[in-house]
């Protein structure tokens, strides 16, 4: 039997005729490589392949790091214009700018999206949809997370850096002579997000795509993206917010995002207040759009939670869909795909999709922000919720997924409903720690603090102002009970969506769809 001390002491002449035998398949091998049927009639190109190098990834960090030097330097140079929050009442500057440009916004159709909460999740729903049917798709989102490049995705994926800077020396010339006229007449400059959109719409025709899934900055009416004449119109759930810009009751928020159901398109609309579907009746009357709205033909059938998210059953106006796993948690996100399903069958004309289409698109479809886990141990759970109406959607969702000990870290904007949306959190965290934020807009943290304790109680309510800090003290809370060990505790960070993104950043979290 042989063993190691029979393997070293081989005879010469057993060793010299392995050699022979390997110098011969060494020669062989090269004989074959050298030949034309591998190297081509050009033998040379074999060596120029053995010699090629891949790429410096040292070489490709500094690259990379200098485009991300440019896009930031135009980012900031557009944040000098009016910003995105400020709608200006005409879209002559926008359609003004297009037409120089050739009209780019008529290369492709659309889907159009608004609401007050969910257009985000159901306009990267849709898109999902889209993709699994073969199409090339453009995605047009605000506001974003970690890089501006997120709001401008060609097939899913954020705009390159190199593409972003094309989209602006392309529109730049363009921009600054609509500039000038409308200056000269008495009007203002090009807003920060009218610029966006034109660099969107420039940018979806340069790729080129297919279809565009387009998501209202703010109302509809008078927002920068309402230059397209969409396929679809989508109206996702309308609720009180953004009062100082868009009106302080419902019907003058609906009308304003009412305003992007065109003539000839199909409108699509979520289940609304008795008001507001009303308003969405009369506005398809008015226009001749066809009109498809939650009921009997549109809803969702059953759910029920799952890991990473859950199974739904739904109805749409072409079709039953069964135990479909969708990759997102919470009740509203189940209404959401209802209306991205319906909004691409109407896309395609009402026709039914195919089950495998819905299946693989909403199981890995992903909405960054929206109830993300962005830490374990304990669990950190971040949700762009900021308004009431979020808020009590949140607040289901926890109650849903998160049988623990629930903790708040909660920062907000001065001109949100502040005390209702900490009604609709209360009943659900046990305590909360209010914290600051960077902005402008942002309200003082011990502003925050004393609405919290008026809310939830004196004993309920702690403020930390450095968000890292106020994570790790939630944290400390929620841990701190041991009376149910089989349950794990999770602290909510919510009230923002700039506060998601700084939470999401400092979780380590990569910026979304690969941006």
């Amino acid at each position: 039997m042989g063993n190691a001390m029979d393997d070293q002491t081989s005879t010469p002449s057993a060793a010299s005729a392995e050699e022979h035998e390997d110098a011969e398949f060494d020669a062989a091998i090269k004989a074959v490589v050298s030949s034309g049927l591998i190297a081509g009639p050009d033998p040379s190109i074999v060596d120029e392949i053995a010699q090629e190098d891949g790429p410096d990834p040292t070489q490709q960090m500094a690259d990379d790091l200098s485009a991300d030097m440019e896009v930031d330097r135009i980012y900031r140079s557009i944040l000098t214009r009016a910003p995105e929050h400020k709608v200006q009442p005409s879209l002559d500057r926008v359609r003004d700018c297009l037409d120089l440009m050739g009209n780019p916004q008529d290369s492709f159709r659309a889907i159009h999206i608004t609401g007050t909460n969910g257009k985000t999740s159901s306009a990267r729903m849709i898109e999902a949809l889209l993709r699994e049917r073969g199409l090339r798709t453009g995605r047009f989102t605000s506001p974003h997370l970690t890089t501006v490049r997120e709001r401008i995705c060609i097939d899913g994926i954020a705009i390159s850096r190199d593409a972003f800077v094309q989209a602006w020396e392309d529109v730049s010339p363009f921009i600054e002579m609509v500039d000038a006229a409308s200056v000269a007449s008495g009007g203002p400059r090009m807003s920060f997000f009218e610029v966006f959109t034109v660099m969107a719409y420039t940018a979806f025709a340069a790729a080129p795509i297919d279809v565009a899934v387009v998501e209202v900055g703010m109302g509809g009416l008078w927002d920068a993206t309402n230059v397209i004449d969409a396929d679809v119109a989508v109206l996702a759930p309308v609720a009180m917010d953004h009062e100082r810009w868009l009106g302080s009751a419902i019907d003058d928020i609906a009308h304003e995002k009412l305003g992007i159901v065109k003539a000839g398109s199909v409108f699509v609309c979520a289940e609304q207040t008795e008001t507001v579907g009303q308003m969405a009746i009369d506005r398809a009357a008015e226009v001749g759009a066809q009109l498809v709205m939650a009921g009997p033909s549109m809803h969702v059938i059953s759910r029920e939670t799952a890991v990473g998210g859950q199974l739904i059953s739904v109805q749409t106006p072409a079709a039953r869909y069964e135990d479909i796993p969708l990759a997102l948690r919470g009740d509203y996100q189940a209404d959401n795909a209802v209306l991205a399903i319906t909004a691409v069958e109407s896309f395609f004309g009402g026709q039914a999709l195919d089950g495998l289409v819905v299946e693989h698109a909403l199981m890995s479809v992903s909405s960054p922000g929206r109830l993300e886990v962005v830490r374990s141990s304990p669990t950190v759970v971040v949700d762009a919720a900021h308004n009431p109406h979020g808020a009590a959607a949140t607040a289901r969702a926890l109650d849903e997924y998160y049988p623990g000990r629930r903790v708040g870290v909660i920062a907000m904007m001065a001109d949100k409903d502040v005390e209702s949306y900490l009604g609709e959190m209360e009943p659900v965290l046990e305590e909360v720690v209010v914290t600051g934020m960077p902005s402008d807009r942002a309200m003082p943290s011990e502003e925050l603090e004393e609405i919290a304790r008026r809310v939830f109680g004196p004993d309920r309510v702690h403020r930390v102002d450095d968000l890292l800090s106020a994570i790790d003290e939630a944290a400390g809370i929620a841990e701190s009970d041991d009376s149910e060990p089989m349950v794990s505790p999770a602290v909510i960070v919510t009230g923002s969506i700039q506060l998601v993104a700084e939470a999401r950043t400092l979780m380590g979290k990569p910026a979304p769809d690969g941006a």
